[in-house]
């Protein structure tokens, strides 16, 4: 899946039918955005990322929900394996052009696969993380699950999303309660064996131009024993 979904005033966008909302988070509509020659995010790794990994040691790291690879990049740089899987093929081309930029060719890996369908099939990574994937119909618990299976012993799962706070702001709008809070995810997740942590945080964003808003992350960190 991608990142985060387009951003804007009120519960929904302007002149939209919900079903040209839901085609937003369909493949081809991140393929078209990628290929747009400017830059789809901040070419900045996402905060909780460095919060969360800036004192782990390097080892493999899985990020599903990958977009334009900046993260997987990120942990690159700092001595990871990195893997980053998306559904948009345009936006895995452009990570991979991305890294050779980096130096970092020789660490990423990047593979097309659905988050709504994807499984690790036995493949398990040090880091496992998701940052702004949002699923309809409670599809985060199951990703949730399958996030977990690829989490190596002693490794680390980390899931980051908008909060439906941020609805009450008008700083987002969605479609079909894809956001969610932290303590939603735990569905997803046997606790056995983990080290759960479930926080709101708050942090600053905006656009160039843009006074900055604060906004809500909910964010899920478990540790594997």
């Amino acid at each position: 899946m991608t990142h985060e979904h387009p951003t804007g005033h009120g519960h929904g966008a302007a002149g939209l039918t919900d079903d040209e909302i839901r085609a937003l988070f369909e493949p081809s509509a991140w393929d078209e955005r990628y290929r747009d020659k400017r830059s789809v995010w901040s070419g900045n790794p996402n905060a909780q990322l460095v919060a969360e990994t800036s004192g782990l040691a390097a080892g493999t790291a899985l990020d599903v929900g990958c977009g334009d690879g900046v993260d997987a990049i990120w942990l690159a740089g700092r001595g990871w394996r990195a893997t980053g899987l998306d559904f948009s093929a345009a936006g895995l081309e452009r990570a991979a052009a991305l890294a050779a930029e980096a130096g970092v060719s020789d660490r990423t890996d990047w593979r097309q696969a659905d988050a709504r369908t994807w499984r690790a099939d036995g493949d398990r990574w040090d880091l496992v993380t998701s940052h702004f994937i949002h699923l309809p119909g409670g599809g985060m618990t199951g990703l949730v699950g399958r996030l977990a299976d690829a989490v190596a012993p002693g490794g680390t799962l980390l899931v980051v999303g908008h909060h439906p706070r941020d609805l009450e702001t008008g700083l987002r709008w969605s479609v079909d309660d894809v956001m969610f809070a932290p303590e939603d995810l735990l569905a997803g997740l046997d606790t056995a064996g983990w080290d759960v942590r479930t926080e709101v945080r708050t942090r600053q964003e905006g656009r160039p131009g843009v006074d900055p808003q604060t906004v809500h992350d909910s964010v899920l960190v478990a540790r594997r024993s």
